[in-house]
């Protein structure tokens, strides 16, 4: 057992600072949101808040060789957090004029005693981190006053931890644009004197659009890791399905939220099955279906089919109806295509988007054959909100391929490998490259 924070320290362990390295990752994959989510309420500025749970990380990587790894990891890093942003604003005797209250302080509390403000917060180590912090702070993200690309962005930052290059490659924009569109984002925050707490009810339905925007952005970013070593981020998919649950049991008779939750079980449900134990993507027509958690389908199916009858369906709840119905197919080939092609078509009509577009493209190729779908694709290409998004070339590539074209669909390959910084995605593309390229010479 490690000593509490800032306490004495043993000596060093053999191999300790590896191993201490080691849980440091761990701890910022899996707890960053947690331990920002609770010290945003001391510190009430979410640059405060970053700057001290990053200084929390680095008192880590210097203390637990010396004392160990803490049993409770998140609570650690919380409370050196949590102090280290109470000693700023004990050293900032002016700070509530120019930080927004983003904590509820209690009746007769003097708001600017950094001691009251103390006694406010929970200081058990083991009960950090209740999934209404995150909630809050992901509502905090998503408040009105910030454009809807601030909100995105600013999620993917404080409640995934994502860097800053990757929350730019989610949102096809460049490092630079996201860095200032996160800036400004925090900036505005501590100008409106946002709070940080949950709407009242008065307030969710404001909010909820983009609420669920940025939940499902989390999902997606969890789902698919924009850079890295691995397809998936666990850790990531985990909070967004958790989010996702609490926002349902807020708003149960919402057909939009419970058409995310659906979305997010339907195609989580598949997790295990998209890489193999190399870790090498798998497609959907080679995963193997025995594998796909049912509970979690059915789970979806039965939130489908309530968000349907509701009549009020929106775009989660047809996102969450095609992922279903993929997922219903016993076969990839004796999934019903035509059926899907109408779904797209249906959902294109609510949430015309670029990437719902060429996503449809996938079921149109089955359904009426490759060069209708590589017609739609080509069109697509002209759309600039997709000028560096990686699937389009490789949703080309694919189809250039199957319509006996390899020197188009090699071209297409290249492009796509250029765009793509996640390591299992880059493998598998390199793969299909090499494939035409073995196809082209058994042809000589």
């Amino acid at each position: 057992m490690t000593s509490a924070p800032g306490g004495p320290s043993a000596a060093p362990r053999p191999d300790a600072e590896d191993d201490a390295r080691a849980a440091v990752v761990r701890a910022h994959r899996d707890e960053w949101a947690t331990v920002l989510a609770v010290t945003v309420r001391t510190a009430r500025d979410l640059d405060l808040a970053e700057e001290c749970v990053q200084e929390a990380y680095a008192a880590a990587l210097a203390g637990w060789p010396l004392d160990g790894v803490p049993r409770n990891p998140a609570a650690w890093l919380t409370t050196v957090a949590r102090r280290r942003a109470l000693d700023a604003i004990r050293r900032e005797q002016a700070f509530r004029a120019r930080l927004p209250l983003l904590v509820e302080v209690p009746d007769g509390a003097d708001p600017d005693d950094p001691a009251e403000l103390a006694a406010a917060e929970p200081e058990g180590l083991t009960d950090v981190g209740a999934p209404d912090d995150l909630l809050r702070l992901v509502f905090l993200c998503c408040h009105p006053a910030l454009a809807q690309e601030a909100q995105l962005a600013l999620t993917l930052r404080l409640v995934c931890g994502l860097a800053t290059p990757d929350v730019a490659r989610t949102l096809l924009v460049s490092e630079t644009t996201m860095a200032a569109r996160i800036t400004r984002a925090k900036k505005k925050i501590t100008a409106a004197r946002i709070p940080f707490r949950t709407p009242r009810a008065a307030e969710l339905p404001e909010r909820l659009p983009a609420v669920l925007g940025v939940v499902h952005l989390l999902f997606t970013a969890g789902h698919t890791a924009p850079s890295g070593p691995e397809l998936v981020r666990g850790d990531v998919t985990d909070r967004a399905l958790g989010l996702a649950r609490r926002l349902h049991r807020l708003m149960p008779d919402e057909p939009e939220v419970g058409g995310l939750l659906a979305l997010i079980l339907a195609t989580d449900a598949r997790r295990v099955t998209r890489v193999d134990d190399a870790g090498r993507l798998v497609r959907l027509e080679d995963q193997d279906r025995t594998r796909w958690d049912r509970e979690a389908l059915a789970e979806a199916d039965a939130l489908v089919v309530g968000a349907l009858r509701s009549g009020r369906a929106g775009r989660y709840a047809l996102q969450a109806a095609i992922a279903s119905l993929y997922a219903d197919a016993p076969t990839y080939a004796d999934t019903d295509w035509p059926q899907l092609v109408t779904l797209y078509d249906r959902l294109l009509e609510l949430w015309p988007s670029p990437v719902v577009a060429l996503n449809r493209a996938v079921p149109l190729a089955e359904a009426r054959g490759p060069a209708v779908a590589l017609a739609e694709v080509e069109a697509l290409a002209r759309d600039p909100q997709l000028e560096r998004y990686p699937y389009l070339p490789a949703v080309r590539a694919d189809l250039l391929r199957r319509l006996d074209r390899p020197d188009d669909a090699a071209a297409a390959y290249r492009e796509a490998l250029a765009l793509t910084a996640n390591d299992a995605e880059r493998e598998f593309l390199a793969d299909r490259l090499a494939g035409l390229a073995v196809a082209a010479s058994r042809d000589v």
